[in-house]
């Protein structure tokens, strides 16, 4: 799968329906067979959508985890609460399920973003919140993550 790439708004139907905005149908057109999974977003009230491949990537390394120490079976069990496998169906809409659309506000007006491989799901005016809280630092957030001079880790 390539990255992918756009920020969209869209409306949330009476059912908790979401017609996928064609421009990122298309970029997951060759995975839409392999199915989604929908979950809890662990820093914000939103929720993130990752291809199946990149979800069970998530998953070995994450089983890497020694189950024997409390806090790795913690971290398991709330990192995958509320879990759900989704698809997008003939139509290109995909379900939210009500317990995911309580947990990120979720109401008529919404955004979908892109955040390199995985979607983020948000309610528009959170979404514009979140935003617009972290313009202020975000010059010195960009320093602090990409302007390291090491290949590694920097952009440039």
């Amino acid at each position: 799968m390539d990255l992918l790439t756009g920020t969209y708004d869209c409306k949330v139907d009476a059912k908790g329906r979401l017609m996928m905005p064609a421009p990122l149908k298309k970029q997951l057109s060759s995975i839409l067979e392999d199915g989604f999974v929908l979950r809890r977003s662990v820093f914000q009230k939103c929720l993130e959508l990752y291809p199946m491949a990149e979800w069970q990537r998530l998953m070995l390394k994450m089983n890497k985890l020694n189950r024997f120490k409390k806090k790795n079976n913690d971290f398991i069990r709330r990192f995958t609460a509320g879990v759900k496998i989704v698809e997008i169906d003939a139509n290109g809409r995909l379900l939210i399920p009500k317990d995911l659309t309580v947990f990120a506000n979720i109401s008529k007006e919404i955004v979908v973003a892109s955040a390199i491989n995985i979607v983020e799901i948000w309610d528009k005016d959170l979404y514009e919140q979140a935003i617009d809280d972290a313009a202020d630092d975000f010059a010195d957030l960009a320093e602090e993550v990409m302007g390291q001079d090491d290949e590694d880790y920097g952009i440039s």
